[in-house]
């Protein structure tokens, strides 16, 4: 054994540092700045390479963390990079967005001591910035065009993440998208402090350098026809993601300054992107916001409401904090910008006065053990009390809303609206109809990135080995 092994004795865990909460309060820009290339190595030869590399298991899709860790312990970035993309074609933003804490990080084995994980997002984010910015590119030159087409609808990271892996297997791939930015929510949802759009744009020159047509501005169903795709290409890949919101059916829903964490979210990155003053509708300027829910889209509410000038942000969750969905970075995060945190607490009203919120009534709660195993909340009667609000968001969660044109074209759909997917005599991700196929938050409903990722991955394998299997429709129809 090498003295290197025995790195993580000597080094403590570091990640890069955060831009000071006095200053990144007052704009959207990533708070959390790069390691330098000698930071990434030393960090990573913290990794003792444990022979049952938990890490890689926890991770969604599997990435060869261990492997790579030590190409950039040598300083050979490039290797670094083409090792991601094997497993990940998104690895900069996954080392974004992805809650570590709870996947690789948290079962890192140096995480079960006293020593703290491997800071394995950040030398991920690193890698692949870096290497971008030095030049690297998906090498396809091995490749074999089939002359196969797919048509991708939806620009979000499981239609991404499709687009790549159909062009490593030589088939052609044309995203459609109603916005006029690829991402989907990357773009739209996750606040540019988590997530700077200037990454999104060098991912697109990145995909359109490997041959992905990007067909952006396009909603299907209003401006194309789904069945032009069906009749035009030989198989669709169905992205579209969960966009519907839960709506938590509080008294009071409709009063003004109630607003739903998606639409909020939303209109401030289209607002960033056009460079424009926030609209009245969002006005929080001196307003005090109370935020329902504690996932990472609560925590992206909190933290934009902060930047927009809230005189203070308080964030309800009906369990305590070790039962939060959130990254606990992101809580972390919260937390250091100034939200406050009331735990054991339900709404059950909203209350205002000439149709305006002045208030949420919540009641406080108990955890008892669920069926599932996850503790529930039960309200404690008479525990009843207002807290006062001028602004109240929403974020209850999302849930997939499937196109009319699914059941048209005879796609299967569970009663929630989760398309559905694989079972017997199918491919992986193939729908009841056996040219389309299907992944991400339809599916799966609300979920992470890096499953969405890992859909459009192993739908792309699936596409590929039934295109294999199928001989050329002569001729195809061509979208124009």
């Amino acid at each position: 054994m090498s003295a290197k092994d025995f790195r993580f004795l000597e080094v403590s865990r570091q990640t890069p540092r955060t831009v000071p909460v006095p200053v990144r309060v007052l704009g959207y820009s990533e708070i959390s700045g790069d390691f330098a290339a000698s930071e990434a190595a030393t960090q990573s030869e913290r990794c003792i390479d444990c022979g049952n590399p938990y890490c890689e298991h926890a991770c969604p899709v599997h990435n060869y963390i261990p492997n790579w860790l030590k190409l950039v312990q040598d300083g050979r970035l490039f290797e670094a990079a083409t090792l991601m993309h094997e497993t990940n074609p998104l690895p900069e933003i996954c080392g974004r967005v992805c809650p570590q804490d709870r996947l690789c990080e948290g079962a890192c084995t140096l995480e079960q001591t006293a020593f703290g994980a491997v800071t394995i997002g950040s030398v991920e984010k690193w890698v692949t910035d870096e290497a971008i910015r030095q030049g690297w590119r998906p090498d396809l030159s091995h490749v074999r065009e089939s002359g196969r087409r797919v048509a991708i609808v939806g620009a979000g990271p499981a239609g991404l993440s499709c687009a790549d892996r159909l062009r490593r297997a030589g088939i052609a791939a044309d995203v459609y998208d109603r916005y006029h930015e690829i991402g989907g929510l990357l773009t739209f949802g996750i606040p540019p402090f988590k997530l700077d759009k200037a990454v999104m744009r060098t991912r697109r020159e990145v995909l359109e350098g490997m041959g992905v047509r990007f067909r952006l501005g396009i909603e299907i169903g209003r401006d194309l026809d789904f069945a032009e795709l069906v009749d035009g290409y030989d198989a669709v890949f169905v992205g579209t993601g969960a966009y519907t919101y839960v709506d938590g059916r509080l008294d009071g829903r409709d009063l003004n300054g109630v607003h739903d964490a998606l639409p909020f979210l939303i209109a401030n990155v289209h607002r960033l992107l056009r460079d424009e003053v926030p609209s009245a509708t969002y006005d929080m300027r001196g307003k005090h916001v109370v935020v329902l829910g504690g996932g990472d889209t609560g925590m992206d509410c909190n933290r934009t409401a902060i930047r927009l000038g809230a005189a203070s942000v308080t964030c309800v969750y009906r369990r305590d904090e070790a039962n939060m969905p959130g990254s606990r970075r992101e809580v972390g995060y919260s937390r250091e910008e100034g939200v406050q945190f009331l735990f054991h607490k339900q709404p059950v009203a909203l209350l205002g006065e000439d149709g305006r919120l002045n208030a949420v009534r919540v009641v406080d709660t108990e955890l008892v053990a669920g069926a599932d195993g996850r503790m529930r909340p039960q309200n404690i009667p008479g525990s009843e009390s207002d807290l006062p609000a001028d602004v109240v968001i929403q974020a209850f969660g999302f849930q997939p809303s499937p196109p009319d044109w699914c059941q048209v074209h005879g796609v299967a759909l569970d009663p929630s609206g989760k398309i559905l997917v694989g079972g017997a005599g199918q491919l992986p991700f193939q729908t009841s109809h056996p040219r389309i196929f299907a992944g991400g938050d339809n599916v799966r409903g609300a979920d992470l990135v890096v499953r969405a990722v890992h859909d459009g991955r192993e739908a792309a394998g699936s596409i590929a080995r039934m295109l294999a299997d199928t001989p050329v429709a002569q001729p195809v129809a061509a979208v124009a």
